[in-house]
């Protein structure tokens, strides 16, 4: 099932124009110390420190904090901002703060509503550990008590099974599989082999180094914290290398392929993109790159019976159908890199004339993918993954790149989700 864009009669067009971020750093480390909302503060600051006042905010993590139920709220009130802006919290895995883009484009009107600002955070180093349903029915029921006895009385009813933690995994609650699990299971099934993996890696790494180094990154990422550069990229790994690591998920089998190497690392970072109308663009300073959203996908699949994170390979051929375009009419692809093994599986899905018929639904050929058009500038097996945050730093990463080539030039922007969704958009220059 797919969920598609639909542009109701006088809505007018929406632009994206490229936000900032902080830098993206390896859990445990340079920004181990920030929560979400620490890490949101400083980016929302900057989009504001250019003297637009958005409409509205969108903004949204992905790992649960019991210190706010609306964050989006809370990072604009601790920036400073107009505390007449109404803001809302929104999550997709993954996908959170795309979709937090798409969401925001639906209700933008040119009216009272023209520019709205979107992102997301994730502290994977500050994740709060909760105690079992039953404690905290325990202890609360002892907070309530009114006397001594009251409270004696609830102690007694305390299990030894109560006295547990909650600690949040990164599996999927309904398979009991980690993503790294899941996507073991799709290496095997689309007979992606490990070579394969390292090389689309090695070649997020090597982009990712030369972007920094030629200043790509220098109008998209504050620094914070003393750090100005994301220090997951490792810009002297090699094949060699790569080949050495051990599997990271299936351990048991010999035929393990994913290895930390091949795979998005735990991440700390926040991001921030604009979303505006052609009227919102006036508050926007005039340098900062921007491009049309001419459509978007938002889908999800059985997980059951499919690759937990295959949904982008149903949408993409969707979208490119109902706007009649062909892989190689698009200039420019951005996939998100949860792990290698799933965007060499989502390359090997779009062109196999099979899955496209009798899973999809699409008998059309879309041609061959251009994969030397991927992720120019690296992607999150290099630059990480703070799930929440990611939407965001490929969206604003893929406007700045798009913006730079030929006006009416096109690009897809996809990001695979848990639970088995997927999220994709199409951007034009102009």
């Amino acid at each position: 099932m797919a969920r598609a864009a639909t542009k109701a009669v006088g809505q007018p067009d929406v632009w994206l124009a490229a936000g900032v971020r902080t830098p993206f750093a390896r859990v445990g480390g340079a920004l181990a110390k920030r929560d979400a909302l620490q890490l949101s503060v400083p980016v929302v600051k900057a989009m504001l420190a250019g003297g637009a006042r958005p409409d509205l905010a969108v903004w949204g993590a992905v790992i649960p904090s019991l210190q706010w139920s609306n964050l989006a709220r809370e990072v604009l009130i601790e920036a400073g901002a107009d505390r007449t802006i109404p803001a809302f919290s929104t999550v997709m895995a993954c996908s959170t703060s795309m979709v937090g883009a798409f969401e925001a484009a639906g209700m933008l009107d040119d009216g009272a509503r023209s520019l709205a600002l979107v992102g997301g955070a994730e502290s994977m180093s500050r994740v709060q550990v909760g105690l079992s349903p039953a404690l905290s029915d325990d202890l609360r029921g002892f907070m309530e008590a009114r006397d001594l006895s009251g409270r004696w009385a609830a102690l007694t009813r305390v299990k030894g099974s109560h006295l547990r933690l909650d600690i949040p995994q990164i599996k999927n609650r309904a398979t009991g599989k980690s993503m790294g699990e899941h996507t073991e299971e799709m290496a095997k099934g689309w007979s992606i082999s490990r070579a394969e993996q390292d090389e689309i890696a090695l070649a997020s790494h090597q982009r990712a180094a030369a972007a920094w180094k030629a200043g790509f990154f220098d109008d998209l990422v504050i620094r914070l914290d003393e750090i100005g550069q994301d220090t997951t990229v490792r810009p002297d790994t090699s094949l060699e290398k790569l080949a050495k690591l051990a599997p990271a998920f299936d351990r048991t089998s010999g035929h393990g392929t994913l290895t930390a190497g091949n795979s998005s690392p735990l991440t700390d970072g926040a991001a921030a993109i604009w979303v505006a109308t052609a009227k919102g663009l006036d508050r926007v300073p005039a340098a900062v790159p921007r491009v049309r959203l001419v459509d978007y996908e938002v889908n999800a699949i059985d997980l059951f019976n499919e690759y937990l994170l295959m949904a982008p390979a149903y949408a993409i051929p969707r979208l490119l159908a109902r706007n009649g375009l062909r892989y190689e009419d698009v200039a420019l692809w951005e996939i998100h890199e949860a792990f290698a093994a799933q965007v060499a599986s989502h390359i090997k899905a779009l062109q196999d004339p099979a899955f496209l018929k009798d899973k999809v639904g699409i008998a059309g050929k879309f041609g061959r993918f251009p994969v030397e058009r991927m992720n120019p500038n690296g992607g999150s097996t290099a630059l990480g993954h703070p799930f929440a945050a990611t939407g965001a730093r490929i969206l604003s990463q893929a406007v700045k790149e798009l913006a730079a080539l030929p006006a009416g030039s096109w690009a897809v922007v996809s990001i695979c989700a848990d639970g088995g969704q997927g999220s994709v958009a199409l951007l034009r220059n102009g």
